[in-house]
């Protein structure tokens, strides 16, 4: 009988190898669409702009759209109405052709810019822009993010123009995320199911079982790395509450979580915990650990102020275990970056 093992090895190795061949082409191909598409878009939107600033009146250019649409669907099939180029047009009045490009290269399609599309601030857009390519958000975490005000509630947001130009200049030409957009002023910790009432202990052990969850609000780089860190010192164990690895900062993380308003003997126990972590944990090529108190109520200018220091490596920040009135919240933190601009202001005067 003839033995077939040979063969067999070799079909399989072939069979693998014409999965990858096809595979790989079909991703290219849709990488290519997906650019083309929307770079289409975007010229039709251009055209139509054109056509609109040129006669200089809303109600005739939205007349216009309204025949076109019209006639393209009839050409084109339903793909092309009055919405979708409602969306074309928007989008050749919010991005530069380079900023498509741009968006394009990055892998971001067409559903991810009518999202940006929503935000008016051409930096706070930025900011989400590159946070879609380095934490490969997709469409429905994009707008989850926007929707938590995400950018309103990191450091960045309460810098002055030309350092938040800077500091995204920075991440889009190095890759590199810094703590300025790594860390909040505000966590949502919803996800871990506490009662009104609970302990230090209780919202550990329910972070670390929701630990996916909790990594998700906290950012893709963050890696857990223990729990109630030996912390010894002059014969007196200290406990670490967690400890995570960010990956993007190449820095330790300490969290401490404490119930209720944040006190300044935490910022000298936290100092403790990263010396101790500097001089035993860190390994070569890792900056220096960084630490962040987790407080239950907030304590406004105690957080504004460690937040805003860029030399501290110890950051405050309130944790909201059920989701805050969105118009509520959307008030105060921008009273805190109103504040945080002033702030900035007088020091430089």
């Amino acid at each position: 009988m003839e033995d077939l093992t040979p063969t067999y090895g070799l079909e399989t190795a072939l069979y693998d190898d014409v999965c990858t061949i096809i595979e790989d082409t079909r991703y290219r191909v849709a990488v290519y669409v997906n650019s083309e598409a929307c770079l289409m878009n975007w010229h039709v939107g251009k055209r139509i702009k054109e056509d609109v600033l040129f006669n200089k009146r809303a109600e005739y250019g939205k007349q216009v759209i309204k025949r076109l649409a019209k006639k393209l669907k009839e050409r084109y099939g339903s793909g092309w109405g009055y919405e979708k180029l409602k969306h074309s047009v928007r989008a050749a009045y919010t991005f530069s052709e380079d900023e498509i490009r741009y968006a394009v290269s990055t892998q971001l399609n067409w559903t991810h810019l009518r999202s940006l599309m929503s935000i008016d601030d051409p930096l706070k857009r930025q900011f989400y822009m590159e946070m879609c390519r380095i934490e490969r958000w997709n469409t429905r975490t994009l707008n989850e993010k926007i929707d938590e005000q995400l950018y309103e509630r990191t450091a960045i947001s309460r810098r002055p123009e030309e350092m938040i130009k800077a500091e995204l200049r920075h991440v889009k030409e190095t890759n590199e995320l810094l703590p300025d957009i790594v860390f909040r002023s505000s966590y949502f910790l919803d996800m871990l199911g506490l009662p009104d009432v609970f302990s230090e202990s209780e919202l550990e052990d329910a972070i670390l079982t929701q630990i996916q969850e909790f990594l998700r609000e906290f950012g893709t780089d963050f890696a857990f790395l223990d729990r109630q860190k030996r912390i010894p010192v002059d014969g007196v164990t200290y406990r670490l509450d967690l400890l995570f690895y960010h990956r993007g900062l190449r820095r330790l993380v300490a969290v401490d979580l404490k119930l209720g308003r944040f006190k300044p003997e935490y910022e000298g126990q936290m100092l403790l915990y990263l010396r101790y972590l500097n001089h035993h944990d860190r390994k070569e090529g890792e900056e220096s650990p960084i630490g962040l108190i987790l407080c239950s109520e907030g304590n406004t200018e105690h957080i504004e102020y460690l937040m805003l220091d860029e030399t501290s490596t110890i950051k405050v920040a309130q944790y909201y275990t059920k989701l805050p009135d969105k118009k509520l919240l959307s008030e105060k933190l921008q009273r805190a970056i109103a504040v945080a601009k002033e702030h900035y202001r007088i020091e430089k005067e």
